[in-house]
């Protein structure tokens, strides 16, 4: 896990700044012929909080392209963990996704992002609106004890098109039980989880569902009440745009790491 310092030269010829970190792949698992997932190793000295992004890239090029990607694993996590999208033609992705175990990813040392506990204030339920590989940092807080320490209920949605894609979040939750910190804590987190496209147990926009009331009612809970829920929002443009459309009507406020509020959205991927 040791951090390469700066000016030492990849295969490709690409020096390390002294803002980047060089990890090693540890392992690679791939869902569908759009979704992967991957795990490397995490510096000694790196700090996050679950819920944050990083910039990675790979060490192809004589300036490497970065992109934002939330981290998956917790806080706590020995490794850093990543969920991706495969972007045929993508700058990144189209690379990315052949990597295999050992090989180099670039990592720069700074994390940053609002979909955090510290950006909402204090509340009994905790709902987790996502689509796609929106669920990535979703991942890194329902694994993380603070979460069931800050709410009585965490309720996780995932919105896919087909049924497999809906894998990773499904392996994700059953895995939760076996988890010797967030273990006594699974009975708290509601796994709700939809497709668009493909007939699966549940199928519907989540937007939808909200409006409809089939959602609060699938769940037995309540419409969202801003003096004891908080959102956040993590997916396609047009979702996230969406669901923020209702939370505000619903009469919570966006909140920030400054001003914390009664809902947020990860602003670093939204035009």
């Amino acid at each position: 896990m040791a951090v390469i310092e700066a000016n030492v030269a990849t295969s490709a010829g690409f020096a390390i700044p002294d803002n980047v970190f060089a990890e090693k792949v540890v392992s690679v698992k791939h869902y569908t012929d759009r979704l992967f997932k991957f795990r490397i190793t995490r510096p000694a000295s790196f700090r996050f909080r679950s819920g944050e992004f990083v910039m990675i890239g790979l060490p192809n090029a004589a300036k490497p392209v970065f992109r934002a990607y939330s981290i998956a694993s917790p806080s706590w996590d020995d490794e850093l963990e990543f969920f991706s999208i495969k972007v045929p033609g993508g700058p990144l992705t189209e690379h990315l996704q052949r990597i295999q175990p050992g090989d180099t990813i670039l990592m720069r040392k700074k994390p940053t992002g609002t979909l955090v506990n510290d950006a909402l204030l204090p509340g009994k339920r905790l709902y987790l609106f996502s689509t796609g590989t929106g669920i990535a940092p979703f991942a890194s807080l329902i694994r993380d004890p603070e979460t069931y320490e800050k709410f009585e209920a965490v309720i996780l949605t995932h919105t896919c098109r087909l049924a497999a894609e809906l894998k990773y979040g499904e392996e994700l939750v059953a895995e939760l039980r076996d988890d010797p910190l967030i273990g006594e804590f699974a009975d708290r987190l509601h796994y709700y989880a939809t497709t668009t496209r493909e007939p699966s147990l549940r199928m519907g926009r989540i937007t939808t569902l909200i409006e409809n009331g089939q959602f609060f009612s699938d769940l037995g809970l309540p419409s969202l009440d801003p003096q004891t829920d908080r959102v956040m929002i993590c997916g396609s443009m047009g979702v996230i745009k969406d669901v923020r459309a209702l939370v505000e009507k619903a009469g919570l406020i966006e909140g920030s790491n400054a001003a914390p509020g009664t809902f947020v959205v990860e602003r670093a991927f939204v035009d």
